[in-house]
C-alpha cells in the first residue's frame, strides 16, 4: 500500500513538474510572439527599419529594454539596475523611441529577463539585401580602425554585450546612427569618441560605407 502511495506520489510531482515546464514554455512563447510580429521569426527582421535581435546579448536586450520601459523616470531605471543581481553588468542609456516605449511598459522585469533569454538564443540569418561593393570595402576598413575592438569578427559577435552589426539593415542602421549622432540616444565614452572621429574626418559618408558593409556580410 504504501509503495502505490509512493508511485502516486512521484507521479503527481513529476505532472506537476511537466506542467510547469509547458507553462514556462508557453509563457515565453506568448511573451516573444508580440515581438516577432515585428522583428521576425526568431528575432530575423524582414523589415529595413527593424532591427534583427536574433543571437542578440542578453545583457544589450534587457539593457534597450529596461530604457525603453523607463525611458521617463532615469532614476528609476538606474534603481531597478542597481537592485537587481540578475541586471548587475548592463549598462542601460536613455534613447529615443517611437513606439518602443509605450511596448516596453506593458512588461515586467521578469519578463524582459525571460525574452532576453530566448532572443539571445536564436540563431541569426543574415539577411539578402543589396549594397555598394566599394563602399563596403572602404567600410570595411572603417570597421576594422574604430568598430572591430568592440564588434569583433566582423560585428557578428556579441560577446562584449554590444549590438550585432553584421547583416544588420541599412536603414536601421543609418537611423540608428543618426540619433546616436544628433544626441537623441546616448552611447558609452568609447563609442562616442570613435563616432566623433568618423564624423570629423568622413562624415556622413563614413556610415552609409558601414553600412554597406554589414549589409555585405550575408553568412
Amino acid at each position: 500500500m504504501k509503495t502505490k502511495i509512493k508511485v502516486a506520489a512521484l507521479l503527481l510531482i513529476s505532472s506537476i513538474l511537466s506542467s510547469n515546464v509547458i507553462a514556462d514554455e508557453h509563457s515565453t512563447e506568448m511573451l516573444v510572439n508580440t515581438c516577432v510580429a515585428c522583428h521576425g521569426e526568431g528575432g530575423n527582421s524582414m523589415g529595413p527599419a527593424i532591427p534583427n535581435i536574433a543571437g542578440i546579448s542578453p545583457n544589450y536586450f534587457m539593457a534597450a529594454m529596461l530604457a525603453y520601459k523607463y525611458d521617463d523616470d532615469e532614476d528609476k531605471l538606474d534603481e531597478v539596475i542597481e537592485e537587481d543581481p540578475d541586471y548587475e553588468d548592463v549598462e542601460a542609456f536613455p534613447r529615443f523611441s517611437t513606439i518602443m516605449g509605450r511596448i516596453a511598459k506593458g512588461y515586467t522585469e521578469e519578463e524582459i529577463k525571460q525574452m532576453a533569454e530566448y532572443f539571445s538564443s536564436q540563431e541569426l540569418v543574415y539577411p539578402r539585401q543589396a549594397f555598394d561593393t566599394l563602399a563596403a570595402e572602404k567600410g570595411g576598413k572603417l570597421h576594422t580602425k574604430h568598430c572591430e575592438k568592440c564588434h569583433e569578427n566582423e560585428g557578428r559577435s556579441a560577446e562584449f554585450d554590444t549590438g550585432v552589426l553584421a547583416g544588420q539593415w541599412i536603414p536601421y542602421f543609418m537611423y540608428t546612427m543618426t540619433d546616436f549622432r544628433e544626441k537623441h540616444r546616448d552611447m558609452p565614452k568609447k563609442m562616442k569618441k570613435e563616432v566623433e572621429s568618423i564624423d570629423e574626418n568622413i562624415g556622413v559618408e563614413g556610415w552609409q560605407q558601414l553600412a554597406d558593409y554589414y549589409a555585405s556580410i550575408q553568412d
